[in-house]
């Protein structure tokens, strides 16, 4: 019996490709950049299954060319680049990486908090610079972040991640979810509170939400305007739940005292991009899952969640159930 083709998108680490070669056929795209689409719609129209990156486009267009396509198995937690409806309509397993790169990006969202606050990267150009001639005593004044209030948008795995890290900074802590989080609040003494409270009472505010329709756009100018003139907001959830626009406004004119960003609304973000002229401003280049541990984890579970679809069973981490009962 000829086994099943599988096409993967970008070369993953070995814990997850050493596990396909004598269960399916697959090619891989070698190239360091993203494939182009055109090539994207020639290769899958001729498997039954994907592994994926969030740069990939999976939508009407390319699943109406895969008349095959049994599983879209996605290198990320993240699923935004996928029609899920679609998929699920065609029969098709959707899958993600949950877990294995909880901790990881937990521990950058609080990397990005302090070196904001701190202003690591500004401070570390103008010692390069040769600026640096002596002590003062006003030199490169920060915020303090033991003892401030943090407000966490998304109280999901990621953001409880977070707020365990917060305790440890004797921080107060404040969030906003779709649904009470008992557990936080009794283990850290977190808060939830309505989106607008989180707003106007957080010192930061860091972003754990995934993007959806509710939260596109979700921290526009009225959203900005009402934090703290002193507060910094951190991203390492998706680009497009911040107005890229109205945040260089209003770190600009100092509406807000900053903002550490790892995803953007375009990326890889354009270097003509003003919110990298910003001092206020610290950016990454989107390596929030980027340690050894947490990539190989979501290679190994990209090839789990396929090789479990196409061999018939139900894949550990399936974001659309739904599609084992049509």
């Amino acid at each position: 019996m000829a086994l099943p083709k599988v096409y993967v998108t970008r070369r993953i680490q070995e814990t997850g490709l050493g596990l396909l070669p004598g269960r399916v056929e697959f090619r891989v795209w070698e190239k360091d950049y993203p494939i182009e689409r055109e090539r994207l719609l020639e290769e899958a129209a001729h498997v039954d299954g994907l592994i994926t990156m969030l740069s990939d486009r999976v939508d009407e267009e390319l699943l109406d060319r895969c008349p095959r396509l049994k599983v879209v198995s996605n290198y990320a937690v993240g699923f935004d680049n996928i029609d899920v409806p679609a998929a699920t309509r065609r029969g098709i397993l959707v899958t993600n990486t949950p877990d294995v790169l909880t901790e990881a990006t937990a521990d950058l969202a609080f990397t990005l908090m302090l070196a904001a606050a701190r202003r690591v990267v500004e401070s570390s150009a103008f010692l390069r610079s040769g600026e640096w001639t002596t002590w003062k005593p006003d030199l490169l004044l920060g915020a303090d972040v033991f003892g401030a209030t943090l407000g966490v948008a998304g109280m999901g795995k990621i953001g409880q991640a977070v707020a365990r890290r917060a305790k440890g900074f004797s921080m107060n802590i404040l969030y906003y979810n779709g649904t009470p989080r008992p557990d936080m609040e009794l283990q850290l003494g977190a808060r939830k509170v309505p989106f607008d409270e989180l707003l106007r009472e957080s010192d930061f505010i860091t972003i754990h939400l995934p993007l959806t329709e509710g939260t596109r756009g979700l921290f526009d100018e009225r959203a900005l305007r009402a934090m703290k003139r002193t507060a910094i907001l951190v991203n390492t959830a998706r680009g497009p739940i911040v107005d890229q626009d109205a945040l260089y406004t209003a770190c600009s004119e100092h509406w807000i005292g900053g903002a550490g960003l790892d995803v953007f609304e375009k990326e890889p973000v354009p270097l003509d991009e003003p919110l990298l002229t910003l001092p206020n401003v610290t950016t990454l280049p989107h390596i929030g899952s980027a340690t050894v541990r947490s990539r190989e984890g979501m290679a190994r579970k990209a090839a789990e969640n396929l090789l479990a679809g196409l061999e018939g069973k139900r894949p550990p981490d399936l974001v659309n159930p739904e599609v084992l009962t049509q």
